[in-house]
């Protein structure tokens, strides 16, 4: 595969989750609802997982609901926030950084007449505007129902005032949810204890893909996506896997002291940035986008203006380098960024590139992704 610098994509999974999920698979094959021992066997490998998820995020393991991924959580919380059509929807206050997983369900929100949403500022820095949270709450009158926000943006790596916005939210008695899916297990993640719902997906700290977290503070009310049977309290229905939870169970322990490995991550994504920005001079040269003093220690998004973003990714494919471009790709056609669309416009939107470095990546890791990038910008 060459090297690998997509860790906010998703994360390669560690052998011990492998080797867990491997054991489940063939030890603890039954359904976790099944009440004879085949079943029991099952529910205690799902149950273990959730409580190594309480630990990791400090929650009671009975506030930790299991779901298919962070967009499914995301997806419940928002919608659990407005269950109704009704003539005079609440608001829902987020912003054009969040992930599609929660821009998208605001967008359906408002047309299925359940919200209005209000789109909050964008600083060129990549941060939400504090003064426009405010703002939006006063011109509201306080008839917001949730402020939705993320703990770490999954492009620019910069992290969000989360604090600052759920006490805003207090305030105007309003719900408060945050994307915390790229936070766990790589920074600090104090600041989201106090959000009434907040997820998590597995396969971002070294788990499977298949399974995530909504935890909900005590007392939130919920609402399903889809109805069925009595598991998860009802909110996630259908047979659990064992195996997908004994992975996450692994990962979320092995993610409780994440920050102190990510931490010493900066250095080697601060090397390769510097070396990158030096790369070109002039209409070509790369700047970094989003606040550098405020993000996460593995990634850096670099723009480069007269190239598009997609290109460069397949061109470093070709040299063994796995990187992200800052615009999605779907079916050939490729969207601008809405992220940097946000920040800068539209004129910067497709010349985004995003590299992410994981606890795996080495020094020489570095060397080899300076090269190829060295032979791609410069031919």
């Amino acid at each position: 595969m060459g090297v690998y610098l997509d860790w906010n994509a998703t994360t390669p999974p560690l052998p011990e989750v492998l080797d867990a999920m491997h054991d489940v698979a063939a030890r603890a094959w039954g359904n976790p609802s099944s009440i004879h021992s085949a079943g029991r066997a099952a529910r205690a490998a799902v149950e273990d997982a959730r409580a190594a998820v309480g630990l990791l995020v400090d929650a009671d393991p009975r506030d930790v609901l299991l779901t298919g991924g962070g967009t499914e959580a995301n997806n419940i919380a928002l919608r659990s926030a407005f269950p109704d059509v009704v003539a005079e929807p609440r608001w829902l206050l987020t912003s054009r950084l969040e992930h599609a997983s929660v821009t998208r369900v605001a967008e359906a929100l408002e047309r299925e007449g359940r919200a209005r949403v209000r789109w909050l500022r964008v600083e060129p820095s990549g941060v939400i505007d504090l003064a426009d949270v405010e703002r939006a709450l006063a011109e509201t009158r306080l008839a917001v129902a949730l402020v939705t926000v993320q703990a770490v943006n999954h492009e620019t790596g910069v992290l969000q005032p989360v604090r600052e916005v759920v006490a805003l939210a207090r305030a105007a008695k309003a719900r408060v949810h945050v994307d915390a899916v790229q936070a766990w297990g790589k920074v600090d993640t104090n600041a989201v204890a106090d959000a009434d719902t907040v997820s998590l997906a597995a396969h971002k700290i070294r788990g499977p893909k298949g399974i995530g977290v909504l935890v909900a503070r005590a007392g939130t009310p919920l609402l399903p996506l889809v109805l069925g049977g009595p598991q998860e309290k009802g909110l996630r229905p259908g047979t659990g896997d064992a195996a997908l939870a004994a992975g996450l169970g692994v990962a979320a322990r092995r993610a409780i002291d994440g920050k102190v490995r990510y931490a010493r991550i900066a250095s080697r994504r601060d090397a390769l940035e510097t070396a990158l920005l030096a790369l070109l001079a002039g209409e070509r040269q790369a700047r970094r986008a989003g606040d550098t003093e405020r993000r996460a220690p593995h990634v850096s998004l670099l723009v480069w203006p007269r190239w598009q973003g997609a290109e460069l990714v397949a061109a470093l494919d070709l040299e063994g380098v796995n990187v992200s471009s800052g615009a999605a790709c779907s079916a050939g056609t490729v969207e601008p960024s809405p992220v940097l669309a946000a920040m800068f416009g539209n004129a910067d939107a497709e010349s985004g590139l995003r590299v992410s470095l994981g606890d795996d990546t080495t020094d020489a890791d570095v060397e080899q992704a300076l090269a190829a990038f060295t032979r791609v910008l410069t031919r």
